[in-house]
């Protein structure tokens, strides 16, 4: 009754029961009229490239943005430029519009679980208005201090010293502060410390508006003396009421010491401002550990990563950074040095002792004779400054290319200082049940929630009165996430690892819980990286969004998807040119009765090939051994060789933990010697007989307009070098660089090649628009007068792979890079295609089109994640053919996989489980499909077998 309410009133808001779309021509779309019911959940699918992202994202998401943008006042709208209005005719029934895609997840390392949820910012909450201090120091809890109590300390501990008292006025805020100033000198202070610096209060004195500030109060000079105790009892007096209750005392050496009237250990005498959400903030300066500044990693320029074979000599390149012998001064100088302690270049790194190598390193103050080569008979004595020290400077102060060299000798590791928490140990010190707020955010997802179950009954009463609507809040978000099945996640985790299905549902549930009514939601395949058994709960998260009175769209391949919807649209019925129409439509029951090819693929009359017989393999495995990173048990992994492999298990089992973490960097290392350690395994072997490795992830091919699939796979300097042969380019004097659109020259210099302007939208996500010069083709007048087969650099970058297979048949190799496009399912993209407008699965076939395009040794190991994301379940049949003629030729091919489809075309499964998180990782179950099938521990098994039946 709720819900026919709810849409009721919704549809009397509109006047519409129906979204329609009259005459959509956006990118492929051919004059496509439709329409379909308002809030309820409905499923766009059809083939890779058929038209789908167009119709849901570029014409009804780009018309609901640009309606959105008219509303604005035509002041504000002079800010924001025009959006362009998509290739349609007419939208009726358009609610407000909210965008959730795969492609816009942070890359900001400080962007977390916690802080995208807002779960963490509430927990911050709670800790300043509910925890209870500790010292650090001593492990007392902290106490407050009364006036009396203030002044003996101050005469105790700073006897017959000269001291300044201060009253925190402004604490870590931006202003000008002019006010205040005037105000502070009608009370009668004529003194006052700014940021650290004591200055006199001047006549229309103020600070710098943009900068944050830190503005005490200089209360009284004193010399801390009993005989003096009633005025410095008057002045700590004053110091604690301007202070609201703190007060600071700066000493001789003009060191700060804090005293409260709120918190302080009765040991130690170490005294805590007075707690603010901030201060449990690792993104704020006054809660971030100050060594790591939050982020709970330091980059580290080490001994190990300098030195990497100490059996070499530095004559022979044993010291990295400098290289073999060459004579330059430096080595003239290491020379010196080794000379002084009896030793040479030639000497083994192993054989130089400890000291002298810390000399080496680090450096020392005692001066190193060096002759001079311009004047004979001289010697230059100067100081040497060590390597390391000598990187680190240049990683501070050199150029871009001198950072991206000193990079290679850095490390990652995590922060001694804080240990990863990303907090200052006095924000570690603050705890409610005996928990601090970085141990919750280490807690996943699952156990958080029990932790904050029944939390009420272990606080005391003044705690509870203050927690009650903070809880509420927080266990209402912890909900939202564990419905969309992220009960594996913790608060801690960066935005930056997770994969875009993750990232996507992290957003969905952000969504459910702002209970927004009358919106329509756009999903780009919500359901990647989810294990079939989690389907169920994503499923009935977007029922709850549509029962609120929202319409829901989903973009989605997925079986159980189609058939819990209430409306599906297939787009088809090719991709690219061949795509563009509405195939059909209709609730699931009147689809299932239709033609298209989606339709049969459901109910069974067309189904993926697979065979079954399954390989053994060379008669070789790779074994690793007591891998036991992040949640791993001491997971024992064997991979047969030269055979189709798939990874599978519940989200957060640990998959990504044990190929991503622990098997890619070691093959990475072992191959082309990696600085990125491996998680912690106790050892692997095998590795001769594999001779390297290729990992396809879908991490974006670029973050700019300038990436695309041509100049990705490396086809595009090919296309250049053959129309720097033409006779028109060779007449005007063109070289390759001419028809480049990243340097000058060729390209338009208004856009400086991009074909687009990025427009800043301030608070909306920034704008790409048609660059007004070029209109979009990159290249300047002169340079698109060169042709090939008529067509100039801009209208070859237009071109999709499928017709560019066609136009450069007979260049071979132009041919054999594009053809591996084509070969991936990809002849719908276009060459040029900017690298931001591609999906995460279709980033993730360009790579391997890029790896495929390589010749192979037949001894490679390939290592893909979830590459069917994106794919139709024909695009699917595509890429198991690629796959399996991979393995054909004797590579191994190990696939991390939630498809059904895939799995069962594997040789050898390996389940991982049998939940997520913390009751993960351990490997339930091994071996042929067949075998997974029946064991009854595996989740992965069960569905398996009703695939397999």
């Amino acid at each position: 009754m709720a819900r026919a309410a709810a849409q009721k009133n919704i549809q009397d808001s509109t006047g519409y029961d129906f979204i329609e779309i009259i005459g959509a021509r956006e990118h492929n779309l051919k004059n496509v009229t439709l329409s379909f019911p308002r809030n309820k959940l409905v499923v766009i699918t059809g083939i890779s490239g058929s038209g789908k992202s167009s119709l849901a994202f570029d014409t009804i998401y780009a018309e609901g943005q640009r309606r959105y943008m008219e509303s604005f006042s035509a002041y504000a709208r002079s800010f924001l430029g025009n959006l362009e209005r998509p290739d349609v005719d007419k939208i009726n029934g358009l609610s407000p519009v909210i965008s959730i895609e795969q492609k816009t997840t942070s890359r900001n390392p400080r962007s977390t679980v916690g802080t995208v949820t807002e779960i963490y910012d509430f927990m911050r909450l709670l800790f300043a208005r509910a925890g209870e201090a500790y010292s650090y120091l001593s492990g007392e809890k902290m106490i407050r201090q009364s006036e009396d109590q203030i002044l003996d300390t101050i005469l105790q501990k700073f006897k017959a010293n000269k001291l300044i008292l201060l009253a925190p006025v402004v604490k870590g805020r931006k202003g000008h502060y002019r006010e205040l100033f005037q105000q502070i000198r009608k009370q009668g202070f004529t003194k006052v410390r700014v940021d650290g610096e004591v200055l006199d209060i001047t006549a229309k004195m103020q600070v710098d508006r943009y900068k944050i500030h830190d503005i005490e109060i200089v209360i009284d000079r004193i010399v801390a003396d009993e005989k003096d105790r009633v005025r410095i009892g008057q002045s700590i007096n004053r110091s604690l009421k301007e202070g609201k209750g703190v007060m600071m005392v700066l000493d001789e050496n003009q060191k700060v010491h804090h005293f409260s009237k709120f918190l302080m250990d009765p040991v130690s005498g170490l005294s805590y401002d007075e707690p603010a959400p901030n201060t449990f903030s690792f993104n704020s300066p006054y809660g971030a550990c100050p060594v790591c500044n939050g982020l709970g990693q330091v980059e580290e320029i080490t001994e190990e990563s300098v030195i990497p074979d100490k059996k070499l000599s530095i004559s022979r390149g044993g010291i990295l950074p400098l290289g073999e012998y060459r004579d330059i001064w430096i080595f003239k100088k290491v020379e010196a040095i080794l000379k002084r302690y009896k030793l040479t270049l030639s000497t083994p790194i192993k054989d130089i002792p400890k000291d002298v190598l810390q000399v080496l390193l680090y450096g020392d103050d005692v001066p190193v004779a060096v002759a001079s080569v311009k004047y004979p008979g001289t010697e230059w004595n100067t100081r040497f400054e060590g390597i390391v020290n000598f990187l680190q400077k240049q990683r501070d102060e050199g150029s871009e290319a001198i950072r991206r060299w000193v990079e290679d000798f850095t490390v990652v590791k995590t922060c001694a200082e804080c240990n990863g928490t990303r907090l200052k140990k006095e924000s570690l010190h603050f705890k409610i049940a005996d928990k601090n707020i970085a141990e919750l955010a280490e807690l996943d997802i699952d156990h958080l929630n029990k932790w904050f179950t029944g939390l009420e009954k272990r606080l005391n009463e003044k705690q509870q009165i203050i927690a009650t609507e903070v809880l509420k809040e927080i266990r209402k978000r912890i909900g939202f996430l564990l419905d969309v099945g992220l009960d594996y996640l913790h608060l801690n985790r960066p935005l930056r690892t997770l994969s875009g299905g993750e990232a996507q549902r992290i957003r969905l549930a952000t969504q459910i819980g702002t209970q927004l009514v009358g919106v329509l939601y756009i999903l780009d395949e919500p359901s990647i990286g989810l294990h079939a058994r989690d389907n169920v709960k994503l499923i009935k998260a977007l029922k709850d969004l549509r029962d609120l009175g929202n319409s829901v769209i989903v973009v989605e391949h997925d079986k159980d998807m189609m058939l819990e919807s209430d409306y599906i649209i297939d787009i088809g019925p090719g991709a690219g040119r061949h795509g563009g129409q509405v195939v059909a439509q209709g609730d699931p029951s009147s689809f299932l009765k239709s033609k298209s090819t989606t339709a049969q693929y459901l109910q069974g009359k067309l189904a993926i090939p697979y065979n079954a017989e399954r390989r053994n393999g060379i008669g070789e495995s790779l074994r690793l051994t007591g891998a036991s990173g992040n949640n791993l048990k001491m997971v024992d992994l064997e991979i047969p060789l030269g055979a189709f492999t798939c990874i599978t298990g519940v989200s957060g089992s640990g998959k990504s933990t044990l190929i991503h973490d622990t098997l890619y960097p070691i093959l990475n290392q072992y191959f082309f010697n990696s600085r990125r350690e491996p998680l912690a395994y106790k050892k692997i072997e095998g590795l001769e007989q594999i001779d390297k490795v290729i990992e396809v992830d879908q991490s974006p091919i670029g973050r700019t307009p300038r990436s695309n699939p041509a100049t990705y796979t490396g086809v595009f300097t090919d296309i250049r070098d053959l129309f720097a042969q033409l006779p028109e380019a060779k007449i005007r004097g063109y070289k390759p660089g001419r028809f480049s659109f990243n340097v000058k020259g060729g390209r338009c210099e208004t856009c400086e090649g991009a074909g687009l302007r990025l427009i800043e939208m301030e608070f909306l996500p920034d704008v790409y628009v048609h660059c007004e010069t070029c209109k979009g083709k990159r290249y300047n007048r002169e340079t698109l007068e060169v042709r090939f087969k008529g067509k100039s650099i801009s209208d070859v970058l237009d071109m999709t792979v499928e017709e560019a297979v066609t136009f450069f048949e007979n260049q071979p190799k132009i041919l054999r890079k594009i053809k591996t496009l084509h070969d991936v399912g990809l002849g719908y993209i276009s060459l040029g295609q900017h690298a931001t407008t591609l999906s995460g699965g279709e980033a993730q076939r360009v790579k391997l089109a890029t790896e495929l395009s390589k010749r192979d040794t037949g001894k490679t190991f390939y290592i893909l994640d979830e590459p069917t994301t994106g794919l139709h379940f024909q695009d699917i049949a595509h890429l198991l053919d690629v796959l399996q003629k991979l393995v054909d030729k004797g590579n191994t091919v190990l696939v991390i996989e939630h498809n059904l489809d895939i799995i069962k075309a594997a040789d050898y499964i390996v389940d991982l489980g049998p939940e997520g998180g913390d009751q993960g990782g351990r490997v339930v179950a091994k071996g042929t499909p067949e075998a997974v099938s029946k064991n009854p521990a595996s989740f992965t098994g069960k569905f398996l077998k009703s695939e397999l039946n």
